[in-house]
């Protein structure tokens, strides 16, 4: 079952405390307009694993176009009208970046305690930034909160990628619910920043209903040296492993002509002839375009768009996959890099 609560906490950090022994939770005090939340972010897993982070420094993507309109608060955000946040599907994200890291380490800047920490604390030397935290509420509650002493308690916690879990935690699948920290310094660099948090355990390919862990089908026997889903900057993707095989490295999505002559290229990174058929590429609202012809080893193909794939002025996503359904690379574009009519956009 999905999260009953989902949705989006704009607001101000005020305060912090950084996860313990006690408890594995790095903790932010935020203040809307009118309350006070606690935000409880993961460091550590339940099992006693690492947590795998990413940042993305320079983040662009449309949705931060929705959240600039957002009002201060808390705003439910339903999955059906997929307007949270989504890490597969959403392509917020590659996932070769994602870094596991212990909770604490002696050293400085080499725990995740410390990396959540540095963005926090220059958030709350901002009095002009705001943090969306995406995740499922709590609250409000008969009592003080636990941490801040603030009364009544209410928060979010979740704020973690929340499909591919299996056990304990499979109740909490579902798409376009993940969890994530956004950071938005409007006045100062006229930044934004995204912080991706995700399980060892998760994989990164699921059931598009359910969110429920998806199995790969192999072309050899089982390798003992990681998870099939495991994904690492070192490793070269396969047909068995196939993200980032074929990768979108550019779109013309503003034609000058009428009707427009919008046009997606293709990379294939291997030194083996790919044959695409059966492969399709999907829009922001997974309208599919099939795909045909054998895309060269470390060669390119442009493809027109044809219906009923729409590639829209005002910002969007571009999804590619194989003929198992299986993604293989994701990209974003926001209205601001479409503006230049003519122009390609490059990934």
């Amino acid at each position: 079952m999905p999260l009953k609560n989902y949705g989006v906490l704009r607001g101000t950090a005020v305060d912090r405390r950084l996860a313990s022994g006690g408890n594995a939770h790095y903790q932010v005090k935020i203040v809307d307009e009118e309350y006070q939340w606690r935000i409880a972010i993961n460091v550590q897993s339940g099992d006693g694993s690492e947590v795998e982070y990413a940042v993305v420094s320079d983040f662009k993507h449309p949705i931060t176009a929705r959240l600039e309109g957002l009002k201060s608060g808390f705003t439910p955000l339903p999955a059906t009208d997929r307007s949270g946040l989504d890490l597969i599907r959403g392509n917020l994200v590659d996932p070769r970046i994602f870094i596991a890291l212990p909770m604490n380490l002696p050293g400085p800047d080499n725990d995740l305690n410390e990396k959540l920490d540095h963005y926090i604390q220059r958030a709350m030397a901002d009095e002009e930034s705001f943090v969306y935290a995406f995740g499922e509420t709590w609250g409000p509650e008969n009592k003080r909160d636990k941490i801040f002493g603030f009364s009544p308690g209410r928060g979010i916690h979740d704020i973690h990628m929340n499909q591919g879990n299996s056990g304990n935690w499979k109740k909490d699948n579902g798409v376009w619910q993940d969890g994530g920290l956004i950071f938005h310094f409007p006045t100062t660099t006229k930044q934004w920043i995204a912080i991706f948090l995700k399980f060892q355990t998760q994989p990164w390919h699921t059931d598009e209903i359910t969110g429920d862990p998806l199995e790969i089908p192999t072309s050899g026997p089982p390798s003992n040296e990681r998870p099939l889903d495991r994904l690492d900057r070192e490793s070269l993707p396969t047909m068995d492993r196939p993200d980032g095989l074929v990768r979108i490295v550019a779109a013309l999505v503003n034609d000058i002509h009428d009707p427009e002559a919008e046009t997606v290229t293709l990379l294939n990174t291997s030194s083996s002839d790919i044959d695409l058929s059966g492969w399709q590429l999907l829009d922001t609202q997974e309208n599919k375009m099939n795909l045909s012809g054998v895309l060269q080893g470390g060669g390119t193909t442009q493809f027109a768009v044809r219906p009923h794939l729409q590639l829209s002025n005002q910002g969007g996503v571009i999804t590619l996959l194989n003929d198992g359904g299986i993604k293989v690379h994701g990209v974003s574009y926001t209205r601001e890099q479409a503006r230049h009519p003519g122009w390609s956009i490059v990934f």
